[in-house]
């Protein structure tokens, strides 16, 4: 109660709109008035409410880019996701939309999960998690150039929509999948409450008490799409959390309702490219952009991807991939949703190629180098095979399309 009286007195827009967030999230039985008022908006004057959405902070638009200097050629056409409060319908979106089209030369679409601007940028909020990823599917099964299966790039939370998406459906399949500062292993904290790699402050503790108390229930996790991957550490073993966390659910987190196909599908991916922002102030833990978190029980350091009780226990498939060499990481310098042209077509030329990328691996004990595909094990022609990475002394040249 303390933390919301002063919320309410703050002339900061990002901490009344937390407060909202409280509100929104800390429901037992029908609407609070905030929330309340949200929902009427969403009725009878969504101008107004995409406004309010628009002045938030936890709005990020991605930039508006230019056409690409140079083309990689593929055969499969890519499909595009929007962050939080931006929309397939603006600029930026439409010029990254066409610049990957231009760069693969194939088709290039971006899925909204509205029909419009207005309903595509209110949706980022009102349509939870997995229903978001329900209409996403639909739209992507209704395009008949995406039959064959497409490469996918996302942005901020559009990156939950096509994790959801390969773990729930994967058909068509997603062959590559480029995430760029994604919300892939939710957050656990509020945007722009806390520095990368320090301890939060008391007031950004407050707002995750009550948030991560409140934020476990069958009606919030149906309304808001940001509650749905809001990961609470101190609550990440509770019953509330592994019974109505979506993210949970696609983690494969409660020994109960483990979902094989999930794992199943992810495994239909071939490559998986993740960006972090090293100066993210949206995503926290920014490690969290590459599948990895806080460790449960408290707020504390990050753990990495292959510290994770998912990658070691394998509860998605995310340590199947990882051997087989489909896992790739990225960074870039600044914050959330800011890289260049050039990053961006970098990464769709190196990680949407149509075959697999391969390593040559050179050994100095060997006369000949052995090709390998990336992380998978070592084959000699005669059809023996050996761990990758054995010999103490090797070069690593990369080549593509073996």
């Amino acid at each position: 109660l303390k933390v919301i009286q002063s919320l309410s007195l703050s002339t900061d827009p990002s901490y009344r709109y937390a407060l909202l967030a409280i509100f929104a999230s800390g429901v037992a039985a029908g609407l609070p008035p905030h929330l309340q008022t949200v929902s009427d908006l969403n009725v009878n004057n969504q101008d107004q409410l995409v406004q309010e959405i628009l002045a938030s902070p936890l709005t990020k638009l991605v930039p508006t880019i230019g056409a690409p200097e140079r083309v990689t050629a593929t055969s499969i056409p890519t499909v595009v996701a929007h962050g939080m409060g931006d929309s397939c319908f603006n600029g930026g979106m439409k010029s990254i939309t066409k610049g990957v089209a231009n760069a693969t030369t194939q088709y290039a679409t971006c899925i909204p999960t509205g029909d419009n601007w207005l309903s595509d940028t209110i949706n980022g909020f009102l349509l939870n998690m997995d229903k978001s990823v329900d209409v996403f599917a639909k739209k992507i099964q209704a395009d008949p150039k995406l039959k064959g299966g497409f490469n996918a790039v996302g942005f901020s939370q559009g990156n939950s929509l096509i994790r959801g998406y390969i773990q729930k459906y994967n058909d068509p399949p997603v062959n590559a999948f480029l995430s760029v500062h994604g919300t892939v292993m939710g957050v656990a904290a509020f945007p722009s409450c806390f520095e990368q790699e320090k301890p939060l402050g008391l007031i950004c503790k407050g707002l995750a008490e009550v948030l991560g108390d409140l934020a476990y229930n069958p009606l919030s996790q149906g309304v808001l799409f940001q509650a749905d991957y809001y990961r609470d550490p101190a609550l990440a073993e509770s019953k509330g959390y592994l019974r109505w966390s979506q993210l949970a659910a696609w983690n494969n987190e409660n020994p109960a309702t483990v979902n094989s196909t999930h794992k199943e599908n992810f495994g239909k991916t071939k490559r998986f490219a993740m960006v972090k922002a090293l100066k993210d102030s949206m995503v926290y833990p920014n490690e969290a952009e590459w599948w990895g978190q806080m460790d449960d029980g408290a707020y504390g350091k990050a753990l990495e991807m292959k510290d994770t009780k998912w990658y070691k226990e394998d509860l998605f498939g995310l340590k199947t991939a990882d051997e087989a060499g489909r896992i790739h990481f990225e960074t870039t310098p600044g914050d959330h949703l800011q890289f260049t042209d050039k990053e961006l077509y970098g990464w769709v030329a190196q990680y949407f190629q149509d075959g697999e990328a391969s390593v040559v691996v050179w050994c100095p004990r060997r006369e000949d180098p052995w090709p390998l595909r990336t992380g998978k094990t070592l084959e000699r022609q005669g059809g023996v095979r050996l761990g990758p990475m054995q010999w103490p002394q090797h070069q690593l040249l990369l080549a593509t399309g073996w």
